[in-house]
């Protein structure tokens, strides 16, 4: 019992060191974010999962765990955004936070772009499927957070799952991209694909 216990204060202390260099990452300190550190936590959170734990102080505990860095992942995502959309949207975004503004007056141009928060599915195209991995990743913890449960997929499972499920979409309907949506059926979590015209 006392190696289980270890597991978890290592658990906790590995979380509290990732989220130390992600505040030095979003701080301009470092220049690239923690991936191979944040890889490591969530191989080892998968590790524990897998264990079956009849103490169930034990099990709670881990579920706080979890669910505590899947709150900083949330973050972490919400804050790569930002940074990606640039000075301008996240001014925008921080003054929509920040409480009600008329809607009278001078109205941004709308983008281009279909908003990923309005659009559920997340679209993979060959070769370019770092982020969306991520993002699909990322809705998947959440829904076992709203369920309760630990996700008992990684990373890498994850894009080997997209993969299989984007060449078979591909090779059946004769697109390029692809489009994956996070759904809760009947108490569990499952991707759905569907496929895109070009």
């Amino acid at each position: 019992m006392i190696k289980q216990d270890e597991e978890l204060d290592k658990l906790e202390e590995d979380i509290r060191r990732l989220k130390t260099q992600y505040d030095l990452f979003f701080a301009l300190v470092v220049k690239v974010p923690p991936s191979f550190m944040r890889h490591q936590v969530e191989s080892f959170i998968h590790e524990i999962s897998k264990q079956k734990m009849r103490d169930n102080s034990r099990r709670f505990r881990f579920n706080t765990v979890l669910s505590r860095y899947n709150q900083y992942r949330e973050m972490w995502a919400r804050k790569m955004r930002e940074r990606e959309e640039g000075p301008l949207d996240y001014r925008r975004r921080q003054a929509a936070l920040s409480g009600p503004q008329p809607a009278v007056g001078h109205h941004p141009a709308p983008s281009p772009v279909t908003s990923p928060t309005v659009d559920p599915y997340v679209k993979m195209t060959p070769g370019a499927n770092g982020e969306q991995i991520r993002k699909l990743f990322e809705e998947i913890a959440r829904a076992h957070v709203e369920l309760g449960k630990p996700s008992n997929v990684s990373m890498d499972q994850l894009a080997a799952m997209v993969q299989k499920q984007s060449e078979l979409v591909r090779s059946k309907y004769n697109v390029s991209t692809v489009a994956f949506r996070v759904e809760t059926i009947d108490g569990k979590v499952k991707l759905k694909a569907k496929p895109l015209q070009d």
